[in-house]
């Protein structure tokens, strides 16, 4: 579909404003876990924290939430793991501030959430702009990370760098983040699967919620603004921690050959492609990603030092 028709259906449904479903119903409401807060770097962080092992910390994409790891979590914390997943600033149930999306700052707030839940080093498991997080951590803060997952990751570009230009121009940023009714969520929700028919009722609900939030606009706006999707490109040779890189094979927003050039960057990588997934292969096929993630944590961490960061003159 071409950009200025899902803009025109966007201007469109933009004033089509359905009510919200309570925070009482967000996810994780029904499961076994429980969402608590924290203060980090003056953000209140909504995030679930559950399970013994070895920490692995999952981080989602631009206008997710912990929602979009839910099908991961469970597997994971069964397979001998703490997981750890959190709404980051501006998104989800956390805070929704102006300013605060640098690459290098949002890599900073990930290893203060690691200080307030006493944590060493970790497993960083991302997604999209998550993953761009996750490696911006390894690159500045090395001894914190024990092992990457990049799914899907930003960092490399995107293929719709439009985008990007619209975070430019304040007008049409402004325009962009004010087109936010749940029909729009829907079909950007869908447009991250290979076969858009997946997507549920419930799971549109589930994004819709934070999204109809009135501070939502500021905070999409300042990541637009601040944070580069591109950031990466030429940093990641000295990332020296093992990494996987899971690839939706139908990915439309941040193509395989992102990927691959991604990959081929880091000196201790393995890339794989996940066929019939799209740009949200965490969700879309989560038994194969699943797979593949607990058997990188048992067989391709273990070879590291119990504790990195103990071994650091600069841990805390």
């Amino acid at each position: 579909m071409k950009a200025r028709t899902i803009l025109f259906g966007c201007a469109l449904a933009a004033g089509c404003r359905a009510t919200p479903i309570p925070d009482s119903q967000r996810y994780p409401a029904g499961t076994a876990f429980e969402a608590r807060r924290v203060t980090v770097d003056g953000t209140s962080l909504r995030y679930i924290d559950a399970g013994r092992g070895t920490p692995v910390i999952f981080l989602h994409g631009l206008g997710e939430s912990i929602y979009a790891w839910r099908k991961t979590l469970a597997p994971v914390e069964s397979a001998g793991f703490r997981v750890v997943a959190f709404d980051n600033r501006g998104f989800g149930s956390s805070d929704k501030p102006g300013t605060g999306y640098g690459n290098a700052v949002l890599a900073a707030l990930v290893t203060g959430l690691m200080d307030s839940l006493h944590i060493a080093d970790a497993v960083l498991v991302g997604h999209s702009m998550g993953g761009a997080i996750a490696a911006e951590v390894a690159i500045v803060a090395p001894k914190r990370v024990r092992g990457l997952v990049l799914i899907d990751a930003a960092g490399g570009g995107i293929r719709a760098p439009i985008l990007l230009k619209v975070a430019a121009c304040p007008p049409l940023l402004a325009l962009l983040s004010g087109l936010r009714g749940r029909w729009v969520t829907g079909v950007l929700l869908k447009s991250t699967y290979a076969d858009p028919a997946k997507v549920q009722s419930a799971d549109v609900n589930q994004y819709y919620a934070p999204v109809a939030e009135s501070d939502f606009g500021r905070a999409l706006r300042g990541a637009l603004r601040e944070f580069r999707f591109d950031g990466l490109r030429g940093r990641l040779a000295g990332v020296d921690v093992p990494t996987l890189a899971i690839w939706g094979a139908g990915d439309r927003w941040i193509p395989p050959r992102f990927g691959r050039a991604l990959a081929s960057e880091l000196p201790r990588v393995a890339y794989v492609q996940v066929p019939g997934a799209g740009h949200a292969a965490q969700e879309e096929s989560p038994e194969e990603v699943n797979h593949l993630l607990i058997t990188f944590l048992r067989e391709g961490i273990p070879n590291a030092p119990a504790n990195l960061a103990a071994r650091w003159p600069g841990a805390r």
